[in-house]
């Protein structure tokens, strides 16, 4: 019977990783369409992809597929083909990473994102909170290519939605674009609506990385009585790679946040968020690097050096424990959804004080 998950341990699959002597390429790709029986599906795609050595995340519902993974350069075609046979999944749309820092000083690090294949079955690709028995897929949005996107954004009449967690809109986001306060899509449906009450006459844009979580919310919307809605095809990541191949001028500002090793990929040489412990203008995302707590947070590579790459002194002085000690303190821990302003007290008790000082002092942020 064949293997249909891994069995390797992460450290080991990482020096696999490492010596491999081909390039990858870093994709994501998703699609509402209804499977009957997902664990089947989970299974035979498992085995497909396996078979050509492709690494990722990938969940599979009876509303669709939602996938991030890193496919060997040898076997595009293979996997392309193999997606292609799919009912359901024919011409399937896929991101091609825009960025890819592990292979700009080696071509060999290229898109090695991910090191292990892991498939999981769920209630939905993405968790909503909807529980509306009338709520469907089948109506949504209309889709805006790059061009169109541009074009709408310097319409009056538009209300721009950025649909991602507060950590994503933080270095990175269209101009004018309105955040929702919120950690999880579930809590910013329901809030969208209630921000946009009284303007169901105005153009309604919605955005998010891969298009998964604004597709989605333009159904919601149009669901709502709304009646104006759009959402960028293919997300930030397609936007980006069509300004470039169309030589557009960009509307997003800033960094895309992406869910792989990376944390990032630049879309505009514009920083436009703050070290959470200094203040210092920066936008890179890290995990602190105590592993009983992994805080999701931004570091500038001074305070990287002070903390060690930790979020605070406490967790400073964990890492230099015996092991021992570490593992005694790490359990029974819940890391959950350790995000920056989840712990905002524990790293950030005076950040908004020192970036208004340096504001007042003329001193550059």
């Amino acid at each position: 019977m064949a293997v249909l998950h891994n069995r390797v341990s992460n450290q080991e699959l990482k020096e696999r990783l490492m010596k491999e002597t081909f390039k990858r390429t870093t994709i994501s790709f998703y699609r509402y369409f209804p499977i009957q029986n997902p664990q089947e599906f989970r299974d035979s795609l498992y085995k497909q992809l396996n078979a050509i050595q492709v690494f990722g995340r990938i969940y599979i519902a009876k509303e669709g597929i939602n996938a991030q993974i890193s496919v060997p350069e040898h076997y595009m075609e293979d996997f392309k083909s193999i997606m292609n046979a799919i009912h359901g999944l024919e011409n399937l749309r896929l991101n091609i990473a825009v960025e890819d820092p592990m292979g700009l000083n080696d071509p060999l690090l290229q898109g090695k994102s991910f090191w292990v294949l892991k498939i999981k079955v769920r209630e939905k690709i993405v968790a909503d909170g909807i529980d509306d028995p009338t709520f469907s897929m089948e109506r949504k949005g209309k889709y805006l290519n790059a061009a169109q996107m541009n074009e709408m954004l310097n319409d009056p009449n538009t209300i721009v939605i950025d649909m991602r967690n507060h950590y994503e809109y933080e270095v990175g986001h269209f101009a004018n674009a309105l955040e929702i306060p919120s950690d999880t899509f579930r809590e910013q449906l329901p809030m969208a609506v209630d921000m946009l009450q009284g303007k169901q006459d105005k153009n309604v844009v919605m955005y998010c990385t891969g298009g998964i979580r604004c597709e989605k919310a333009s159904a919601y919307m149009l669901h709502k009585g709304f009646e104006n809605v759009y959402h960028l095809e293919g997300g930030i990541i397609h936007y980006a790679n069509e300004i470039k191949r169309q030589a557009l001028a960009p509307k997003f500002i800033g960094k895309n946040f992406v869910f792989d090793d990376r944390l990032g990929e630049r879309i505009t040489p514009d920083i436009i968020a703050h070290c959470h412990q200094c203040g210092e203008v920066c936008d890179t995302h890290t995990n602190c690097n105590n592993d009983g707590c992994h805080l999701l947070f931004i570091q500038c590579l001074s305070c990287a050096e002070k903390f060690e790459g930790c979020c605070s002194s406490e967790c400073k002085e964990t890492i230099h424990m015996p092991a021992e000690r570490q593992a005694q303190i790490r359990k029974g821990i819940d890391k959950g959804q350790n995000i920056f302003n989840k712990s905002s007290a524990r790293i950030r008790p005076r950040l908004d004080e020192i970036i208004q000082a340096k504001k007042e002092a003329g001193t550059p942020i």
